[in-house]
């Protein structure tokens, strides 16, 4: 269990629905995503972690990638009312905390991810670097749709 400003949040891995997960990114106006798209973005996430106060979904966040070489924090998310209560941050250990615990020794495995314009700060608190850098460039996303 984990105390914040006033709740306390439990963090249970890879019990998160597809309602649950739709609901949640409707809850920071997120693009929405079919129910198909949803449910092979659970299956296909190497974990995914939810914040509960009780029963009710507060944050979440997915990992995707290889396991081996690389990795992705994916969908980071905190309910509007639960934000700036260290919700965001007890998701983003757990997270770090399980590519840490699957990171062959005496590797290095990349952990990678894409934030809102804003939060760099956030992710840098937790040793996250900004791109572009000297010798990194900015990276580049494609959206395809239709």
């Amino acid at each position: 269990m984990y105390q914040s400003d006033y709740d306390m949040i439990t963090i249970k891995t890879n019990e998160i629905t597809v309602d649950q997960y739709l609901a949640i990114r409707a809850s920071v106006n997120w693009r929405e995503l079919s129910v198909t798209q949803a449910k092979k973005a659970l299956q296909h996430s190497l974990i995914v972690a939810g914040a509960y106060e009780g029963d009710q979904l507060v944050g979440m966040g997915r990992i995707v990638g290889d396991g081996s070489v690389i990795c992705y924090v994916q969908d980071l998310i905190v309910r509007p009312e639960f934000q700036r209560k260290q919700v965001g941050s007890k998701v983003l250990n757990t997270l770090i905390q399980y590519v840490e615990s699957i990171r062959e020794e005496d590797t290095q495995m990349m952990l990678c991810l894409m934030c809102a314009k804003g939060r760099e700060p956030f992710y840098e608190k937790h040793g996250f670097i900004a791109r572009p850098t000297e010798a990194l460039g900015p990276g580049m996303i494609q959206y395809l749709r239709n």
